[in-house]
C-alpha cells in the first residue's frame, strides 16, 4: 500500500542523505521526495511517498524517528489528506489541430500552457497523482518531448498538523 510520510527535520546538511541512506540500507523505495524550508527556517519539512505493508511501513517510521535529524513524523496517509503534485509537459504544437486539441485538454484538466513556441507547449498542472497520469493517457496520440514532475506535497486536513506547537 501507498504511504505518504510527512517529517519536519533540522535544516541542517547532511539530513537529506542519512534519511535516503535509511532507506536504501534497509532495501525500501522511496517512490517520490519533496524537501523544502519551513516557516521556521531552522526547519525543512520533508515528504517521502513510499509502499510497503503496514509492518513494514512501521519499521520505517520507527526507523526515521530515531534519526537525529527528525524533529517530528507523521504518516498522513492514516487519515484524511490533501496531496498534490506539480507537472510540467512539453508536447509538440506544430499545427493548429494539435494546438486546439492541447489547449482543449489543459482546459478540461484545468491546466495552463505556460509557454508557446512555434513547435512546442509546455503545460503546467497541478493535482493528485492519478490525475496527472489520465493527462499523459489522454495526450498520447500527441508527441511528448519532456515531463517534469515535482513529486507530492501533502498535508493533514482539519485540526490535526505536523507543525510544532508554542
Amino acid at each position: 500500500m501507498r504511504h505518504i510520510i510527512s517529517m519536519l527535520m533540522e535544516n541542517e546538511s547532511g539530513a537529506l542523505s542519512r534519511v535516503a541512506g535509511l532507506f536504501s540500507a534497509r532495501g525500501y523505495n522511496i517512490e517520490s521526495l519533496t524537501v523544502a524550508p519551513t516557516e521556521d527556517e531552522s526547519l525543512s519539512r520533508m515528504t517521502i511517498v513510499t509502499s510497503g505493508s503496514d509492518n513494514i511501513i512501521e519499521q520505517i517510521t520507527k526507523q526515521l524517528n530515531k534519526l537525529v535529524d527528525v524533529v517530528k513524523l507523521a504518516d498522513i496517509t492514516e487519515g484524511m489528506h490533501i496531496e498534490r503534485e506539480l507537472m510540467l509537459i512539453k508536447v509538440k504544437a506544430d499545427d493548429i489541430d494539435k494546438r486546439e486539441e492541447l489547449k482543449r485538454l489543459s482546459d478540461v484538466f484545468r491546466g495552463r500552457i505556460i509557454d508557446v513556441s512555434d513547435t512546442t507547449y509546455i503545460i503546467e498542472l497541478t493535482g493528485t497523482n492519478e490525475k496527472l497520469d489520465a493527462f499523459i493517457e489522454a495526450i498520447q496520440g500527441q508527441d511528448i518531448i519532456e515531463t517534469v514532475r515535482s513529486g507530492v506535497s501533502g498535508i493533514a486536513r482539519g485540526e490535526k498538523s505536523l507543525g510544532l506547537t508554542v
